[in-house]
């Protein structure tokens, strides 16, 4: 595990956003795992500006996204569909065809599950996955529980999860139950995983996810044990380390 301390939120997005800049370059053709939530907004800034400033190519790139919304259609404002194409797929020259995530509309689970796992299988692999963490270790939607989750899978969201959501919704009630999301074993396949912490109120948890015991009641921990593991953070979320 590498850990890159950064002075704040602008510096942790920059320093991400060059080691997945690298990997495009050295690789044009890669599949980046891409997360979604407020943490990366910077990360994709970054890269949307090296883009148009004619350093950075994505026409090879394919991406595979963490997670979406169980039900909610990717036209609504707040589908991780929305966010990628808000926030980065609308500003790069990435293929439309190479772009994949967990279609929330299909409400037959297991066909869900088993079709995106073979999406995953049919590009390769992930060469760099991107991460965020909860305050409960969460990663994707893959929540404390007595065992980690394997391959695609559907989750029934924690209260914790509901509320630190509903910043992106009108209110509680609109943040959706259920979510597809990746699973650990999908995760820790990677070839490379990149987690970016910003925040204070993330110390507690990276120092438990990162410190302490292995353990699928903090999911995150897992990560201690994937070969090319590398952790961005700001003073702040390290600042009990």
């Amino acid at each position: 595990m590498r850990i890159v301390r950064t002075k704040d939120y602008e510096e942790m997005s920059r320093k991400a956003a060059a080691i997945i800049s690298a990997q495009v370059v050295i690789k044009p053709d890669c599949v980046l795992g891409l997360a979604t939530g407020g943490t990366p907004v910077g990360i994709y800034k970054n890269l949307v500006n090296w883009y148009k400033g004619g350093d950075l190519d994505f026409s090879e790139v394919t991406s595979v996204n963490l997670d979406e919304y169980r039900g909610l259609p990717r036209e609504h404002k707040e589908s991780y569909w929305s966010f990628m194409h808000r926030n980065l797929f609308d500003h790069v020259n990435i293929k439309p065809e190479h772009i994949n995530l967990p279609d929330g509309m299909n409400m037959d689970a297991d066909a869900e599950c088993a079709r995106y796992d073979k999406v995953i299988e049919s590009v390769g692999g992930i060469d760099l996955q991107l991460l965020g963490i909860g305050h409960d270790g969460h990663i994707g939607f893959n929540e404390p529980s007595n065992a980690f989750d394997l391959g695609t899978h559907c989750v029934k969201l924690t209260d914790e999860t509901i509320d630190a959501n509903q910043r992106f919704f009108n209110n509680r009630d609109e943040v959706p139950r259920e979510a597809y999301t990746m699973g650990t074993r999908t995760i820790m396949q990677a070839r490379k995983v990149l987690m970016v912490v910003s925040g204070k109120d993330k110390a507690e948890i990276i120092k438990k996810a990162f410190f302490g015991p292995v353990t699928p009641e903090v999911p995150a921990s897992i990560l201690q044990m994937h070969p090319d593991f590398t952790l961005v953070a700001d003073e702040d979320a390290l600042s009990l380390l």
